[in-house]
């Protein structure tokens, strides 16, 4: 009843059909699991976490959630409750925009090629550059990688086309590519697959906060209806997770966005509001409704500061978000990453001596 209730952006609307299903080059495989979990990564805390469910939400700025409060948004203010999280996570330095952010959240890379980025500056369906490793004039491995060749299952559920590159960028890699403009629509198969699939790892792209920014600004009444909707979506897949009793003990759920946005765009990087999201970590070995900054003292609050990547005590960024989720898994970091590279991002509270 949930999903046949929400509204849809505009863009989605007119596209609601608008699917695409791509396989993997090879078969998902199944995730190691006891003996074969620690021989194929390190044995931590951790071991409980078999799979990661790494949900973006396009264009969340965090004051929506301070706006609209727990009535609002419940499903999100629950998530926070439940786990280890900041409101005053950072994008990437050098752009505040979709695709260039998120595959900094799946390669630990910054942007700029020239000291060692992605290299994917643009935010467009655009082939050429074809690949990842094009744009960077390198190899560039991923969160993707790193699982498939420990033997992990992956999938990709995006609801904008241009999330596409990845598939080519990491075709035997990424077992499962399925893009739905329709979020109602995505987060149903994102259901499905949860319940039908054993995987390691899951990325989830909800884009109604963005759409709705873009159409009529963001922070408005309509993005703040659309992060509603969001919120809804957030807590049919976490109720997925929680009701099923293997998934239940045994999934992480790391919650972030790309950029925020106020106004008409949030395409300048140096304004607070396109650079200031979320980031959220819930699950097994989590201590609930902590602060990250509170539990990492390697990493500093920036407060309302932008910040470079010359500081040594970086703030938590959405980049981080490849790394922990190897580290949750047990798998060492992705080979070139920077962000959170020594897997060194604490999600609980050490044991009183």
């Amino acid at each position: 009843m949930i999903l046949r209730s929400l509204l849809v952006s505009s863009l989605a609307s007119v596209l609601a059909g608008t699917s695409i299903l791509l396989a993997g080059a090879q078969a998902p495989a199944q995730v190691p699991t006891g003996d074969e979990a620690t021989q194929m990564g390190r044995a931590s805390a951790d071991d409980a976490v078999a799979s990661v469910l790494a949900i973006s939400i396009d264009g969340l700025n965090p004051d929506a959630l301070r706006r609209l409060g727990r009535d609002g948004t419940p499903h999100l203010h629950a998530l926070l409750d439940a786990g280890a999280s900041t409101l005053n996570a950072r994008t990437e330095r050098e752009l505040s925009i979709t695709l260039p952010n998120h595959t900094g959240m799946v390669t630990g890379r910054r942007i700029e090629s020239s000291t060692g980025g992605h290299g994917v500056t643009w935010n467009d369906d655009r082939r050429r550059p074809a690949t990842v490793q094009a744009a960077a004039g390198r190899p560039v491995e991923s969160v993707w990688t790193a699982i498939h060749g420990a033997g992990g299952s992956t999938a990709l559920f995006a609801s904008k086309t241009k999330f596409s590159l990845w598939n080519r960028s990491w075709p035997a890699s990424i077992d499962l590519t399925r893009i739905q403009l329709d979020n109602p629509l995505l987060v149903r198969a994102v259901r499905r697959d949860l319940r039908d699939k054993v995987r390691a790892f899951r990325f989830v792209h909800l884009s109604l906060p963005d759409s709705a920014g873009h159409d009529h600004g963001f922070m408005s009444r309509p993005y703040l209806r659309a992060v509603v909707q969001v919120d809804s979506l957030v807590g049919v897949l976490v109720a997925a997770v929680r009701s099923d009793p293997q998934l239940a003990g045994s999934t992480a759920i790391i919650l972030t966005s790309d950029h925020g946005g106020r106004g008409a765009t949030h395409s300048d990087p140096t304004r607070l509001d396109n650079y200031r999201i979320p980031f959220v970590v819930s699950g097994p070995g989590v201590t609930p409704g902590t602060d990250l900054y509170e539990l990492n003292p390697d990493y500093r609050d920036p407060g309302a500061r932008r910040t470079g990547y010359e500081l040594r005590r970086q703030p938590i960024r959405n980049g981080v978000l490849a790394n922990l989720a190897l580290d949750l898994l047990d798998l060492d970091a992705v080979p070139g990453s920077e962000h959170n590279a020594g897997q060194d991002i604490d999600l609980q509270l050490s044991d009183p001596e």
